[in-house]
């Protein structure tokens, strides 16, 4: 009884026309169409984010039904170039960053401050953290960051990270499909 209830439930809201779900899709497929420009820029943002290394904190991150899986994984990725990541990543994450936030964020992570930001993001070991502890900030950089258009770029590249991070599993499991 309660399976009958639930598919005509179903039913009857699949037959509903809602211009919420319907306005979807045109906002998907506008998104869709990134500009080269637009791609290259995200590109260079991914470079700059040394993203081949973010590929691997999510293989790291997953679960394998076996060590010698995780091995072969990783193997797997040691052997794809970085511009290769970059330019299959590209396409995805320019639907969810902007040309702008690209090439700000792109200018923040090649300044010597952003640079040791991806350092100590993808090389650093544990650290202890008290409580009122802040990252010592260079002066000139304190000022680089309050500068509206990298707080505009960085809420919004903060905003889309749980999608790159999603972006980035679908390209590993496609690395780990591929015969290489």
């Amino acid at each position: 009884m309660k399976l009958a209830v639930y598919a005509v439930l179903g039913l009857s809201l699949a037959a509903i026309d809602l211009p919420a779900f319907a306005a979807a899709p045109a906002a998907a497929t506008q998104a869709a169409a990134a500009s080269p420009a637009h791609v290259k820029a995200v590109q260079d943002l991914l470079a700059a984010m040394q993203a081949e290394k973010m590929l691997r904190s999510v293989a790291g991150r997953s679960r394998y039904p076996s060590e010698a899986q995780r091995k072969a994984v990783f193997d797997k990725l040691n052997r794809v170039p970085p511009a290769e990541v970059y330019q299959r990543l590209a396409a995805p994450v320019a639907r969810l960053v902007s040309t702008e936030t690209a090439a700000e964020m792109t200018r923040f992570y090649n300044s010597p401050y952003g640079k040791q930001v991806i350092h100590n993001k993808y090389n650093s070991g544990p650290q202890i953290v008290m409580p009122g502890m802040t990252a010592a900030v260079p002066p000139e950089e304190k000022k680089e960051r309050k500068r509206a258009a990298y707080v505009k770029a960085s809420k919004e590249l903060a905003d889309a990270q749980p999608a790159i991070d999603s972006e980035a599993f679908k390209l590993l499991q496609a690395i780990n499909m591929q015969k290489r």
